[in-house]
């Protein structure tokens, strides 16, 4: 079985998070998480842009009970290529307690996409973020949307806010619900009113069939841990604005971060600064990704 070495400069996830101090509603999904090989038993793609450490699911659940959420995301690692076996994997091991987002080609077979879903996929993810993945041609990832729409499944966009410009048509004539991931990575240099964060929400107001992640402050951030308090004022605009249209996610084991490794225990606390009533919360952490999520767990 072949072996694999991180990248020299990769972090390795936080050993010993804290234990947060505010305390998650009953039922919270975390949103956005990432399982990592074990790299000997789930090789990682040759095609890959990075070697990540292993981040394997037993050490996701138990980071899911130390903080108190109830069910987990999965999206498939950029690492694993369209090889979405360690996902299945994990959503196989979770007692109907994890979804995932996979990565697929657009060749594949009816019955590949029967089985992803029967183990509990309910999306894939385009990528746009190029140092991260080679992008397929729209016409391409349009065939795919129409494939998958035939599931009831959603798509999760990933990109940088420079590139929603260009974007935006492609977006709009998705056919299904769309997740943006990490509020499309806005420029917190810039502040809220920047031009292109305000493109960002048009896209949300413009098209109730889009929603988004308020996750990541740690891979915003200029002003940086443990309060990440520079984005704060970005994801209370995104929650107050559109409070049935927001998930969260943890983003573990928070791939590629190059300054600092977050303590998971500090992003359950941020919740708290930017969605700031109960109701919000409520919304926030279990109403809305269980409805897009867990609406049918039980057919799994």
């Amino acid at each position: 079985m072949k072996s694999f070495t991180a990248d020299a400069d990769w972090l390795h996830w936080h050993q010993s998070p804290s234990k947060p101090q505010f305390s998650l509603p009953v039922n919270t999904v975390d949103a956005h998480c990432h399982v990592f090989g074990p790299g000997d038993q789930f090789p990682f793609a040759e095609s890959r842009k990075y070697t990540p450490c292993n981040a394997s699911k037993q050490q996701l659940w138990e980071l899911r009970d130390f903080l108190g959420v109830s069910r987990n995301v999965i999206v498939q690692a950029t690492c694993h290529g369209n090889d979405n076996r360690a996902l299945v994997d994990a959503l196989r091991s979770a007692d109907g307690r994890a979804r995932g987002i996979a990565s697929v080609s657009v060749d594949i077979l009816d019955r590949e996409l029967e089985a992803l879903h029967s183990a509990g996929v309910r999306g894939v993810r385009f990528n746009f973020v190029r140092r991260l993945v080679d992008t397929l041609p729209f016409k391409d990832l349009t065939r795919i949307a129409e494939r998958i729409k035939e599931f009831g499944w959603h798509i999760v966009i990933y990109f940088e806010s420079q590139e929603l410009f260009e974007l935006y048509p492609f977006f709009e004539s998705l056919p299904t619900t769309i997740v943006v991931d990490h509020m499309g990575r806005p420029d917190i240099s810039k502040g809220v009113e920047d031009p292109q964060f305000e493109l960002f929400l048009s896209l949300l107001r413009d098209n109730e069939n889009f929603f988004s992640k308020v996750s990541c402050p740690e891979r915003l951030s200029i002003a940086g841990p443990p309060d990440y308090q520079d984005v704060v004022p970005f994801a209370k605009r995104v929650i107050e604005e559109f409070p049935e249209r927001v998930l969260w996610g943890t983003d573990w084991p928070h791939p590629n971060m190059k300054n600092h490794m977050p303590d998971d225990g500090q992003l359950v606390d941020f919740i708290a600064k930017v969605a700031t009533t109960k109701e919000l919360r409520q919304r926030l952490l279990v109403d809305n990704p269980m409805q897009l999520y867990f609406a049918d767990e039980e057919s799994i």
